[in-house]
């Protein structure tokens, strides 16, 4: 294996079309996931794992598998090189371990495990193995998101003072495993934080501190329902998240403050198709909007199938998953230890 900065290539050994397994058939597979991957020309679903059979038939069923299985070993044996794996977050570790070991390119749902250190096995196991991990930080993808990343790396907005990120929606406890710690390892912070956590470090670089809080403020169950805290750059510069499963009205928000200039976008984090909106305010330039419709999760397959089919990636890898778990225990442990 060669390794260069921000670049690994790996000897092809895959077909010029991936033949896709999903492990885990829960509403984000069912509703995003796979609808997009039928609009890909260079994908095929497969096969289809649920540890309930009867739900992986359904699903195999509706988008034209010809496998299902509530057995993850044969699943993996079955004629398949790419794997998602979208099941509950306490089976991403035993299930991209497995994986790996079998020879499958692998994109993991997010976080990328209960801990972090299962997450840095993970990433070894997937590298002793030559495989690529990718940890789906869907929201990377958006064009929008990429033009905003542009800007910066181009340094137009001079250097960044803060970057702040919102994202409120409206999810009562029910029956979903991200209202069982044991199953989800916690509440909003794991969920909504970790997507907004990684654009925090996309745009901003690596985060060296953070302070803040969770809580229960409208409902009460297992987990936390809000989340807010403040972080520190590396490179200088602070941001600001605020999440939460309690507002009836959605909305979603980042804002980029640089010396020379500010960037907003808002409403990435919504159901596919959505109008999204950028902003982009310079120093002595005329203030610029953009407003794009679009499938943010197609954007998300055709990248991971170009890192497949390639066998190389370059900004988003499981190493990210790792960084942001790290972000999240760090702020689970200061909220436990005041709580204590």
């Amino acid at each position: 294996m060669i390794v260069t900065p921000g670049k690994i290539n790996i000897r092809s050994r895959f077909p010029r079309k991936l033949k896709w397994g999903v492990a885990g058939c829960g509403n984000f597979t069912e509703t995003y996931f796979l609808p997009a991957l039928q609009l890909v020309q260079r994908s095929k679903l497969v096969s289809v794992f649920s540890h309930d059979l009867s739900r992986a038939q359904n699903i195999a069923t509706k988008f034209g598998a010809v496998n299902s299985f509530n057995d993850f070993d044969q699943f993996l044996k079955s004629d398949i090189d790419s794997v998602y794996i979208s099941g509950a977050n306490i089976h991403h570790y035993e299930h991209v371990i497995k994986a790996a070991k079998s020879g499958k390119n692998i994109l993991c749902e997010r976080p990328i495990a209960l801990t972090s250190i299962q997450a840095e096995e993970m990433v070894r196991v997937c590298k002793e193995n030559n495989v690529l991990l990718i940890t789906n930080h869907l929201h990377r993808f958006h064009p929008l998101v990429q033009k905003a990343k542009e800007l910066i790396d181009k340094q137009l907005l001079g250097k960044i003072v803060s970057i702040s990120a919102s994202y409120n929606l409206s999810f009562p406890p029910d029956n979903n495993f991200r209202f069982k710690k044991e199953l989800s390892g916690g509440g909003v912070l794991r969920d909504l934080g970790s997507h907004m956590i990684d654009l925090l470090r996309y745009f901003g670089g690596e985060i060296v501190e953070v302070k803040g809080f969770m809580d229960n403020v409208v409902y009460k169950s297992e987990v936390e329902d809000y989340a807010s805290a403040i972080v520190k750059y590396e490179q200088g510069g602070y941001g600001f998240f605020t999440f939460s499963y309690d507002s009836k009205k959605v909305s979603n928000r980042i804002d980029i403050t640089g010396h020379n200039g500010s960037i907003s976008i808002e409403t990435i984090f919504a159901k596919k198709n959505t109008i999204s909106k950028l902003v982009i305010d310079l120093n002595g330039e005329a203030k610029k909007v953009f407003r794009k419709r679009l499938n943010k999760v197609v954007f998300m397959v055709r990248a991971v199938q170009r890192a497949f089919l390639k066998n190389e990636f370059h900004d988003f890898s499981g190493q990210d998953g790792v960084a942001n778990l790290k972000i999240i225990e760090q702020l689970e442990a200061q909220c436990l230890s005041i709580k204590n």
